[in-house]
């Protein structure tokens, strides 16, 4: 008596169940919570770095300035201080060339630090901003500090009556320290749209159209 045949076991359909079939790669798992802390670490380090070397040009800013920025001058009768030319423009050039000043200087920080750091980042943009804002400040002071002294009196009495001697150097319109970490902001955003890296797009699934396989 023999035993009853039994059918084999149908073959397999699942990928990598076959002979010969080549083992699948593990799916690349997502980055856990030390590895994203590590990276947080690293971007801040980061825009720290960026903050301070922005910030330290404001150095530069602040020579320039003093440097170009037109002079006003007053005069001493001996008793009072006027200003030598009443319907003169040096108190606004001085203004305007801290504003001009400032939009180079944002538009090469803002290159400079996408073409070091393209892949940017939250903590990088903040960093550029604030390091820019504070650069502002830094040749808003130097410039005072280098400039003519701000102590009207002792130069009128220094120059004598009716000696012309320039006017200590002011910025009256504070709004032109915002010209810098805008200028910055909008050229860094510019070139990230333009030259940015991209996320990869999702490959085509040619599989949609064959029979068994729903579009």
């Amino acid at each position: 008596m023999t035993a009853p045949l039994t059918p084999h076991d149908p073959p397999s359909n699942e990928p990598g169940t076959g002979a010969g079939a080549a083992p699948t790669e593990p799916a690349p798992l997502p980055l856990d919570e030390a590895g994203r802390r590590a990276e947080l670490r690293a971007e801040l380090r980061q825009a720290a770095v960026v903050a301070a070397a922005v910030a330290v040009a404001g150095v530069l800013l602040g020579l320039l300035w003093v440097w170009l920025a037109p002079r006003v001058p007053l005069i001493s009768d001996g008793k009072a201080v006027y200003l030598k030319n009443s319907e003169g423009e040096q108190a606004i050039g001085a203004d305007g060339t801290f504003a001009l000043l400032a939009l180079g200087f944002g538009v090469l920080s803002g290159a400079v630090v996408f073409w070091l750091r393209r892949r940017g980042g939250v903590p990088l943009v903040a960093g550029l901003a604030v390091g820019s804002f504070v650069a502002s400040l830094i040749a808003w002071r130097v410039g005072m500090w280098l400039g003519p002294t701000s102590d009207v009196v002792a130069a009128a009495r220094a120059a004598g009556r009716g000696v012309v001697f320039d006017a200590p150097l002011k910025l009256a319109a504070k709004g032109a320290l915002l010209a810098w970490p805008l200028a910055a902001m909008a050229v860094h955003l510019v070139l990230t749209a333009l030259f940015g890296p991209r996320d990869p797009e999702p490959e085509p699934d040619w599989t949609s159209g064959e029979p068994g396989n729903p579009a």
